[in-house]
């Protein structure tokens, strides 16, 4: 298949994994955290991290924007959906996230709120012009790859004058990310945790470019190195 067989060239793979060998210094370690969780499944499912040298460790990084997302903005979801009576349209993969008092959206679901599954932000833009007697809030989420739909879908809102339709925008940037992990007291004073570089996702930075990424080299002499991943 074009585009995904030039991906899968076996000879390739061992190629570039020796190429790394030759270049690792024998008196050193590395370790670089896979920011995205696409990168995760990616090495696991090949075997990537069985080809690279015993001195080159992979860390696991914050994996997708659920994970990084305050437990708070999940409560402030629920409460809606449970006490302004308001249908709540949000991805999948926010459903079965822990919040408090043992809940999260799928429970709240179950005790009789009106939490809908969608698979774009344009859903609920249609939800809501298909129930213009409910108020329909999007729970907006993921990094600055899903933040273009949501943008759009409250620029169309606008456009066609719906007041039944708003967005509960918890969008979160990459880059705060990387500074996040980067100034924990684990990196940055423990040392528990020795990140030489991370490697950045590629489709986010199909949005916002390279250009957010060069102060870790600068300020933390943290290079980020941006791959694609197979879903």
């Amino acid at each position: 298949m074009k585009y995904v067989d030039e991906f899968r060239d076996g000879a390739v793979a061992r190629g570039l994994a020796a190429a790394i060998a030759r270049a690792v210094q024998p008196d050193r370690r590395y370790a670089f955290m896979e920011f995205c969780g696409g990168h995760t499944h990616a090495i696991s499912r090949y075997g990537v991290a069985d080809l690279l040298p015993p001195a080159v460790r992979m860390v696991h990084g914050p994996g997708c924007p659920v994970c990084v997302l305050p437990i708070g903005r999940i409560d402030q979801a629920i409460r809606l959906a449970l006490d302004a009576d308001v249908t709540l349209c949000t991805y999948a993969d926010t459903l079965r996230v822990p919040a408090s008092d043992g809940l999260s959206l799928m429970r709240a679901r179950a005790r009789g709120a009106d939490i809908r599954m969608i698979y774009s932000a344009a859903d609920a833009l249609a939800l809501a012009q298909r129930e213009p007697q409910r108020q329909v809030v999007f729970f907006a989420i993921g990094f600055e790859t899903t933040t273009p739909p949501t943008a759009l879908v409250v620029r169309q809102a606008a456009a066609l004058g719906l007041t039944n339709f708003s967005v509960l925008c918890c969008h979160v940037l990459t880059p705060a990310a990387i500074t996040a992990i980067l100034e924990s007291p684990e990196v940055r004073t423990l040392h528990t945790v020795a990140l030489d570089g991370f490697i950045g996702p590629a489709h986010v930075s199909t949005v916002i470019g390279s250009r957010p990424y060069a102060q870790f080299a600068a300020d933390y002499r943290k290079p980020v190195v941006i791959a694609g991943f197979e879903p």
